[in-house]
């Protein structure tokens, strides 16, 4: 009786003071050969994401417009146009930006959609060892 007593506070105690796990965040980029826009995105933005804290926050997933969403995501609506950035939590889509602009407006505008849909805070992301591009 009296082991299964402090098993039990022992994880009681455990629980209450474990940090929650972080969601799995992600940015899905979905785009298409051909696409100018996607090609200058790969050019300007695709090398410094991983390396940004944007990028460990929310690192990058591709998905090509014509197939199917990646396995486990779901999109709120249909995909049209590419490049198209959506930001996904455990599967589900929490935002989207469609096409792109350049990059003097894509930090600001990512870095917006995170803080908006997100514990994001720029200070707050631990610098290491960058995440690789998939399918890059």
């Amino acid at each position: 009786m009296r082991l299964s007593v402090l098993l039990f506070a022992g994880l009681a105690a455990l629980a209450l003071f474990s940090a929650p796990a972080r969601a799995e965040l992600r940015l899905l980029m979905v785009e298409q050969q051909g696409c100018a826009y996607c090609a200058l995105w790969n050019r300007q933005i695709a090398p410094a994401y991983p390396n940004t804290s944007e990028g460990r926050f929310a690192p990058l997933l591709r998905a090509d417009l014509r197939d199917p969403p990646p396995d486990g995501v779901t999109y709120a609506r249909k995909v049209v146009f590419t490049p198209t950035f959506l930001l996904i939590e455990n599967g589900q889509e929490l935002a989207r930006m469609e096409g792109y602009v350049g990059e003097d407006f894509f930090w600001p505008m990512l870095a917006r959609m995170l803080e908006q849909h997100t514990d994001y805070d720029p200070g707050a992301v631990e610098d290491g060892p960058a995440i690789p591009l998939e399918g890059g």
